[in-house]
């Protein structure tokens, strides 16, 4: 069935998904499989058959696009000296994969064994790793641990990449920290070029891998545009839920499963406007407690970056993508052959190393983009429009921070945004995690390859070297790298986990939760490839109990 949006749904479906982002699309793809099934998805946001969502560098236009964006905002932090943090999240066919940066990362196999080790019973490693070789279409060199045949597309770009990332390849060399060729099948330790969710020069989000497939069925009915305002629940099981159509409000019925796919944000908020959380925080905002949770809506991670500027000796992204001749040449190369710059993501290099002793995951990501944009307009992320001379800018994430943080109701407005607080850099280990990592920058940037075509340090600035210097830098320029997670984690107790191992929430027949906000503890990487995997794990999962 085609889109919806504007007509009423009739009926009852078997399974109902809230969110056709990340998770909610392959669930649809996978549980619509059985053609005896029949699926309702709801998604707040709209199509993502639009120029800013296929063409790769066009995220950059979504970024503060309210069409296809929550653009979420967080209370002021304590971390970031009272500055609050914009959060983008998708709120469109394919949710964040159709806005975000493509970078493609499974995390290190101690991730998954500490999801088992803190309650997550069956999602270790040796569990999830076949799910990445089922879901992957991997483009790159033959390797017997990467999947070739999946439906999401994994590309090799590093013969494609800025001549500039050639010059990160070797700083890495010469700092020490190394090379590796396939962080996601072998060594993750080491610089590299990222992978990207990409496909013939167009985005590879799981709309266009998993959702549209599903929807050619015939059995996966998807509504745009519809905002879920609370679950109904009888005797202790959900059964329907009410959702908004502009102004009219409708009502659906699931007769074996809700699935709530919404991401870290809206899918505890959703609970809680259900009278599913914290009876305390519940009751402060003015919702009725239905089901005592206490771990819906906290427990939040996410990754905090910070970037270090320069000038360069020698053209970038920069001449590219400013001036009109190098825009018009890039849009012309696109149209013509699908390659080029916008093909691509600004994120092209990266990296991950181990500072602190002993073996283990990595406890650094890395970040090289061989653009700068110092003169951001407020209010705007000009992907096409950086900085007048040749810049660059080398960035760093600490992989497992250890703050915590949470999302509350407002208030009982569905409409209102919650209350986002990632409580950043509030412990002592995540502060000087981000020092050592900016030290790290410092480091490779001292290197002779870069030593070759850096002008100047243009921010922090090399006057910025004691401890006190580099923490105003965090302080005044740290951003998230948009991953958040953990709101409604896995784990054996309820008292410290909002869902069971099996995706269940506690308390509550007939109603599972799918998406980032499951995760025990946060990877290492971004995020949205063990989003994915966790969706295709999650489909076996509740197969499996549909079963006699």
């Amino acid at each position: 069935m085609g889109l919806g949006g504007s007509t009423r749904v009739q009926g009852d479906f078997d399974y109902i998904i809230v969110g056709a982002g990340s998770a909610g699309s392959v669930l649809a793809y996978r549980l619509g499989a059985d053609p005896r099934l029949r699926i309702l998805m709801l998604e707040a946001g709209g199509s993502d058959l639009v120029p800013s969502v296929q063409v790769p560098i066009g995220y950059g236009l979504s970024f503060y696009d309210a069409r296809r964006n929550w653009k979420y905002t967080t209370e002021p932090e304590a971390g970031l000296g009272g500055r609050t943090s914009y959060w983008p999240r998708g709120k469109v066919l394919g949710g964040s994969s159709s806005i975000n940066a493509m970078v493609y990362v499974r995390g290190h196999a101690q991730d998954f064994d500490d999801w088992q080790a803190a309650g997550a019973t069956g999602w270790g490693w040796s569990e999830v790793e076949p799910y990445y070789r089922k879901l992957e279409c991997w483009s790159g060199p033959s390797d017997q641990g990467r999947g070739r045949h999946g439906p999401l597309s994994v590309e090799d770009i590093s013969g494609r990449v800025h001549p500039l990332c050639d010059t990160w390849l070797k700083a890495g060399h010469e700092a020490g920290i190394g090379v590796t060729e396939d962080y996601n099948g072998g060594i993750m330790d080491g610089a590299m070029i990222y992978q990207l969710t990409t496909k013939s020069g167009l985005r590879a989000s799981t709309a266009r891998c998993y959702l549209r497939p599903a929807m050619r069925r015939g059995n996966v009915r998807v509504v745009t545009g519809a905002h879920v305002e609370g679950i109904d629940l009888e005797e202790g099981r959900a059964v329907g839920l009410r959702y908004r159509l502009g102004q009219t409000r409708h009502s659906a019925r699931a007769t074996r499963e809700i699935v709530l796919s919404a991401g870290a944000v809206n899918t505890p908020q959703i609970l809680q406007l259900s009278g599913i959380g914290p009876g305390d925080k519940l009751q402060s905002a003015g919702v009725a407690v239905s089901v005592e949770a206490p771990a819906v809506g906290q427990h939040m991670q996410d990754h905090l970056g910070v970037d270090l500027h320069f000038r360069s000796r020698v053209p970038t992204l920069n001449q590219d993508l400013r001036p009109w001749v190098g825009r018009a040449r890039a849009m012309l190369q696109y149209a013509m052959t699908r390659k080029g710059p916008l093909s691509l993501s600004v994120n092209q290099g990266g990296g991950f190393v181990r500072l602190q002793d002993g073996a283990g995951p990595p406890d650094q990501q890395l970040y090289f983009s061989p653009v700068s944009y110092t003169r951001a307009a407020p209010g705007k992320r000009p992907m096409m429009s950086p900085d007048p001379f040749p810049g660059f800018l080398l960035g760093v994430s600490p992989c497992r921070p250890t703050s915590e943080g949470e999302v509350s109701l407002a208030s009982p407005n569905p409409g209102a945004p919650p209350k986002i607080r990632p409580n950043y850099l509030s412990t002592d280990k995540d502060r000087r995690d981000m020092l050592d990592g900016i030290r790290l920058l410092r480091r490779i940037a001292g290197t002779e390859a870069f030593g070759e075509v850096i002008d100047s340090e243009i921010s922090p600035g090399t006057e910025a070297q004691c401890d006190q210097a580099l923490g105003t830098h965090v302080r005044d320029t740290a951003w998230t790298v948009f991953h958040p997670c953990g709101t409604c984690r896995m784990g054996q107790d309820r008292r410290t986990s909002a869902i069971t191992p099996r995706l269940s929430v506690h308390g509550v027949g007939g109603l599972r939760v799918v998406d980032a906000s499951i995760f025990p503890n946060i990877t290492s990487g971004n995020l949205n490839a063990p989003t994915i995997m966790a969706a295709e794990r999650a489909a076996d999962l509740i197969l499996e109990d549909a079963r006699p």
